[in-house]
């Protein structure tokens, strides 16, 4: 027996309200509802909703960029494989991908690399604003006023429905973002800007800028760049986490990429979003020694402290991009040296692993275990942990401003409420408020 329109009864919800008598069959899409189909149900004068907070169980959009089987541990971007990617990419073949869906062919990829090659340096202009901050401003803080601030550089931005101007703004933002995180580090150290080099691509690039000091010419280990590159692909993109629901809901209210992607940056710097593994290395540096794991895993089962880095909002398993990175502290080890700390995180992941407290929990080793040891060894400060998520995200971020700003299903975002407060109080005047 067919439902409403021919639809097969099995891709129907039968719901029936008692209270009003009211039934309906409503279409089941892609394991989903509409929710304003629900309106029909009348409860007092009130039509049905949900009540989701954080997006719990709710599909905001329709996405053809980035894949996520929690339960299975797989995560893909356009249909390939993370670990494929990371394996046998760079960045920028990974954010042309995003971008495009698929892979570019070797006079696509050279074209868009000379694009971004064109596209590196700041604004002039855009060095005086960054004197302006106090030189131990958070570079989060910087990277998130000065993206906003490029707006004011290239208007063009807000054409956004020409695809030409969009194309170039989203290149100019994802070459830029580098340049602005080097320099807001090397702001906080008191050292000289250092431009980007047309020589380098773009992960040593990055390192250079960073990192060059008195030499001629700054040359990084390749197995450094290398490793850059596969963090920057595993943080590229990741479906609706907070910060690309804050760059859709602010380009819903038809703003331009520069904007969006600053509230982006917003949300990442939250400790809960893009600061974990900041708070992995604080949890290792506490625990010391490898004698002292079982002692803290006791803490954990007691819930006197939390295990940092294990369990994910949306993994089940091992988190796919944990596994890659673990791989990467091997090889950037054998160029620094081995961090200590590194003995107490591996100790850490064989009881998360084997455990039966967490094994039954499904508390799983997830992307920030590992990356901040990287990160530190490569001679990051933790406050430049974030920086280093958001500027590989940005491809992400415009990939998803794209397709939110070309869907014609999409509408500026208005979430209801269930209103709590008081209702038609009398007005007080000032005297005879107590």
């Amino acid at each position: 027996m067919d439902g409403p329109y021919g639809a097969p009864m099995a891709d129907m919800l039968q719901i029936r309200y008692p209270a009003t008598g009211v039934e309906a069959e409503l279409a089941i899409t892609d394991a989903t509802i509409k929710a304003p189909d629900l309106r029909q149900f009348l409860v007092g004068t009130e039509p049905l909703a949900t009540f989701d907070p954080g997006f719990m169980n709710t599909a905001v959009c329709r996405s053809s960029i980035t894949y996520i089987d929690g339960e299975a541990g797989v995560l893909e971007y356009r249909g390939y494989p993370i670990a494929e990617l990371a394996e046998k990419s760079t960045y920028l073949e990974v954010a042309y991908l995003l971008l495009n869906g698929k892979l570019p062919n070797p006079t696509q990829l050279a074209e868009w690399e000379l694009l971004i090659t064109e596209h590196r340096l700041l604004p002039d202009k855009l060095r005086t604003v960054l004197a302006g901050f106090p030189y131990d401003a958070h570079p989060m803080t910087i990277l998130m006023a000065s993206v906003a601030a490029f707006y004011s550089f290239y208007p063009d931005a807000r054409n956004f429905e020409d695809p030409e101007a969009r194309d170039l703004n989203i290149a100019r933002l994802i070459a830029k973002m580098p340049t602005l995180a080097a320099f807001a580090y090397r702001k906080g150290k008191a050292r000289p800007y250092v431009n980007p080099d047309d020589n380098y691509g773009y992960c040593h690039n990055f390192l250079a800028m960073l990192f060059k000091q008195n030499e001629r010419r700054y040359v990084a280990d390749p197995r450094l760049v290398r490793a850059m590159e596969v963090l920057f692909i595993l943080h590229a993109d990741h479906e609706q986490n907070c910060s690309t629901n804050a760059v859709r809901s602010v380009a819903s209210s038809g703003n331009d990429l520069y904007t969006s992607a600053s509230a982006g940056i917003g949300a990442l710097h939250g400790p809960l979003h893009g600061g974990a593994n900041e708070a992995v290395l604080k949890m290792l540096r506490e625990i010391g020694t490898v004698d002292r794991v079982p002692e803290f895993i006791e803490g954990v089962k007691a819930g006197k402290v939390r295990m940092m880095g294990f369990g994910h909002r949306v993994y089940k398993n091992y988190d796919p991009r944990a596994k890659i990175i673990k791989k990467s502290v091997e090889d950037v080890f054998e160029v620094t040296g081995v961090n200590p700390l590194l003995k107490v995180a591996q100790e850490l992941e064989k009881y998360g692993l084997t455990d039966d407290y967490f094994v039954r929990r499904r508390l799983y080793p997830n992307v920030d275990f590992y990356s901040g040891l990287i990160y530190e060894a490569l001679g990051f400060p933790p406050e430049m942990f974030t920086v280093l998520f958001a500027v590989p995200r940005t491809s992400g971020w415009a990939a998803q401003y794209q397709e939110f700003i070309t869907d014609p299903e999409q509408k500026i975002m208005r979430p209801k409420q269930i209103y709590t407060g008081a209702r038609t109080r009398d007005y007080v005047p000032m005297e005879q408020r107590t």
